[in-house]
């Protein structure tokens, strides 16, 4: 339980040790436990601690102190540091307790005054010579701990320290002329070393503006008022008797740069500008040169004017200058930190001195071979200064870049022969003239040449021949020559003579109006002979004559007539009512054959065009009606035989009227309709029948059928008494045709028949010259109200009955007998 409260808390039942852990207690606080024994009988008395127990670590005592070390040592001391040990033992270090031993003895002995608790000690007061190693313990409330690891043995003399360099420069410094700087820095070293300054290897020395300052521990160099001699690669040397160190500072003092170098040296000079040169600054100021900055002057005026302050180069042009006026020139120079003074130029007139060569006129072209040309030109105005060289340029005409022929120098002849062309490429030459000045422009380019070796008059056509004829003319044919002398073949030309004359006349008058290898001879008079030959015409002139082998007779040459048909010629042939009706074909035959179109036998209808060409033939009839229909035929026809070809024409309309209209069976509400196919279905099927009637007292056709194949209709739903026209038309894919009507009104009445017998016939009187009779109305009036009774009366013996009249009444007298 803890201290300050009552009840107990159990620990643990099951423990059969004498010992027993307790877990989870609190760091600081007070308890008391007890402890029972336990049999299977039961539990015995408690037995408690005597006194309150505090939770806390156990305080052990220190461990051994750290990086014991030996910072300086002279003939009669020591002075040592270390560190705390890494573990107190659970309590605050009290003292430290710092033994020697002295080599040579065995036991340590304690140096240190009580209670020091300082991690630095001088032990002083040693006899120089003598060997001592040392070593360090920790104390706290349990007591002394363990000792450090030892020293080295260390005897009592005084130290040497090689020599420490500490700058607080980096390796470059740059300084802007006029202001100071300074070079610091810290040393050390046993014994105390001798500081050096040099600047470029030469040692410093203090004057007005040079100040060196040396301390024990520091070192400083200062230069007041810096100028440019002051750059250079400055040094610090610190040495003693064990060694020396040394630093470096590359210190760049810099300024402005010094003017540009003149004079201004004007290398050219115009009207309108000049290009101008000078030297660049002897002192760049300690900064690479960024730019120059060029003014020009009208020496008229006060004012200078920019040209540019881009230019790195030590060379500008001057442009946008009057011609005549005079001008000066300045120029400064500039880097990073200024600006410098100017150079001023003499004052310079603008006007054309001396300039580049004229170009030279366009160059002519010879000797021509597969690889090589001579191009030939002529001086031109050298610009006032001599022409030192000429530029020859070769250039393929479809390319775009001009290549020099050589590099060599070519002056001062004025022609040169070009090598190494590619054979049978087209090249272009120019050339441009060169003074002291520049080059000029090149001259214009020659004409194309072809690399190839110079042409030779071609070998002549290679077996001409006759290959047609008529009566004023022959066709001629050949191949070309073998050889073509290295130039194309521009044509042909064509000779032929009379068989007996010696004179040769030409067909045509120049190649180019024969480049094919055929020609067709005309003007010739029919039944002589001739005789014929051909030369091949190049750039270099004409072939020998090559000879058609046997003289031709000019007459026609019989070949039947041959028909090729177009595709509108097939066996029927189908145009739309309104559209273009073309028939044509291909005619061949010698001579031409004669051409005919006909049209079922008769002579085609005048509204047809019919053309005739030296190939074939076209008929073409526009707006076809169905009239245009029927069976075309083409005839052709020459010396040779003759040819026909048939082909028929459907024209496509509407279809005709239907025939034989006819009304039967009328009655009150309906009558029925028949009728015939029209005589002409317009060329296509007919589809339907369009039905419509009409009232008499009525201007509307109203529609009763329009959709039926059939040639017959029902006309229903009539009014009794009323009079009506019926009309019929036929329809096809085409249009609807014309209608027939009914040739007169149908009134809608029922039948009429003829009203029965009278019934019951007799004599009620009778004289010598007259009967009266009677009788009774019939059983059936046929449909209508009985309008009279025809009496009639017959001899006994007789054959025939005898009109009496008609009475409207049921007796009658019939009288002259």
């Amino acid at each position: 339980r803890e201290s300050d409260h009552r009840a107990w808390t159990p620990v643990s039942y099951t423990v059969t040790r004498q010992n027993a852990t307790v877990q989870g207690l609190i760091e600081g606080k007070a308890y008391f436990f007890r402890i029972a024994a336990e049999n299977i009988i039961g539990m015995g008395p408690f037995t408690e601690t005597s006194k309150e127990i505090i939770i806390r670590d156990p305080i052990t005592v220190p461990d051994r102190p750290e990086d014991l070390e030996v910072k300086a040592v002279t003939k009669n001391s020591v002075t040592l540091t270390w560190n705390p040990p890494k573990y107190n033992g659970g309590s605050d270090i009290t003292m430290y307790v710092l033994e020697s031993r002295l080599i040579g003895k065995d036991k340590f002995h304690k140096v240190t005054k009580e209670k020091m608790l300082d991690r630095k000690y001088t032990v002083e007061g040693l006899k120089e010579g003598d060997t001592y190693e040392y070593r360090v313990s920790a104390c706290n409330i349990v007591g002394q701990g363990k000792p450090s690891f030892c020293t080295k043995p260390i005897t009592c003399k005084d130290e040497i320290a090689p020599p420490t360099l500490d700058l607080d420069f980096r390796d470059k410094l740059i300084v802007r002329v006029g202001e100071a700087f300074s070079l610091t820095g810290r040393y050390s070293g046993k014994p105390a070393p001798k500081v050096t300054w040099l600047k470029d290897d030469i040692v410093l020395k203090e004057d007005d503006r040079i100040k060196i300052k040396t301390t024990p521990t520091t070192l400083c160099l200062g230069i007041l008022k810096s100028v440019r001699e002051d750059t250079g690669k400055y040094c610090v040397t610190v040495d003693n008797s064990t060694g020396s160190r040394k630093g470096f500072c590359q210190v760049n003092v810099v300024d402005r740069p010094s003017p540009p170098v003149g004079p201004v040296i004007f290398d050219e000079v115009y009207k309108d500008h000049m290009v101008v040169s000078w030297k660049p600054p002897l002192d760049d100021g300690g900064s690479e040169i960024t730019n120059y900055i060029i003014e020009k002057k009208d020496t008229h005026k006060d004012l200078w004017m920019p040209v540019t302050s881009a230019t790195v180069k030590t060379t500008c042009k001057v442009p946008k200058l009057l011609e005549g006026r005079e001008y000066q020139i300045r120029i400064y120079a500039e880097n990073l930190y200024g600006i410098s003074d100017p150079l001023i130029s003499d004052e310079m007139k603008a006007k054309d001195r001396f300039r580049v060569p004229d170009a030279p006129e366009q160059p002519i072209i010879k000797d021509v071979t597969k690889d090589s040309a001579v191009v030939v030109w002529n001086k031109p105005y050298d610009g006032g200064k001599p022409i030192t060289n000429y530029i020859v340029e070769k250039k393929e005409t479809m390319a775009t870049r001009w290549v020099r022929v050589t590099k060599d120098p070519i002056f001062p002849s004025t022609k040169f022969k070009v090598p190494d062309l590619l054979e049978g490429c087209e090249y272009e030459f120019r050339v441009s003239a060169e003074n002291e000045i520049g080059v000029g422009d090149p001259s214009p380019p020659s004409k194309p040449i072809f690399a190839r070796d110079p042409i030779t008059k071609p070998s002549p056509p290679v077996n001409p021949e006759a290959i047609d004829k008529t009566k004023n003319s022959v066709d001629l044919s050949w191949q070309p020559p073998r050889h073509d002398g290295n130039g194309k073949i521009i044509g042909y030309l064509i000779e032929y003579q009379k068989v007996g004359d010696e004179e040769w006349k030409k067909a045509n008058l120049t190649a180019d109006s024969c480049p094919e290898t055929k020609y067709k001879v005309t003007g010739l008079t029919e039944g002589l002979t001739y005789k014929f030959r051909v030369k091949a015409v190049n750039a270099a002139g004409e072939s020998d004559p090559a000879h058609v082998p046997d003289p031709v007779e000019v007459k026609d040459r019989l070949e039947p007539p041959e028909l090729i048909l177009d595709a509108n010629m097939a066996r029927e042939q189908h145009v739309k009512a309104g559209d273009t009706l073309r028939l044509s074909a291909v005619i061949k035959g010698v001579p031409f054959p004669k051409v005919t179109w006909k049209k079922e036998d008769q002579e085609v209808s005048p509204k047809a065009d019919i053309e005739v060409t030296g190939v074939g033939s076209k008929l073409e009839i526009r707006n076809t009606v169905h009239e245009d229909g029927g069976i075309y035929s083409l005839t052709v026809e020459n010396p040779a035989g003759s040819k026909t070809v048939s082909v028929k024409v459907v024209v496509l309309d509407k279809p005709g009227p239907p025939r034989n209209l006819k009304v039967s069976d009328v009655r009150s509400d309906s009558c029925y309709l028949t009728w015939m196919e029209p005589e002409d279905d317009g060329g296509s099927v007919i589809t339907n029948y369009v039905v419509e009637r009409k009232d008499v007292a009525s201007a509307q056709w109203v529609a009763i059928s329009s959709s039926s194949k059939k040639r017959s209709h029902m006309a229903k739903y009539l009014m009794e008494g009323t009079q009506y026209q019926f009309r019929v038309a036929a329809e096809n894919q085409f249009g609807r045709g014309p209608y027939v009507e009914t040739l007169k009104p149908i009134k809608a009445i029922d039948p009429l028949h003829p009203p029965g017998p009278p019934k019951n016939l007799h004599h009620v009187d009778v004289d010598k010259t007259e009967v009266s009779l009677v009788w009774n109305r019939p059983d059936r009036d046929g449909g209508a109200e009985i309008t009279g009774y025809l009496v009639e009366y017959q001899e006994d013996g007789a054959d025939e009955w005898t009109k009496f009249q008609t009475v409207p009444m049921l007796d009658c007298v019939v009288t002259g007998l």
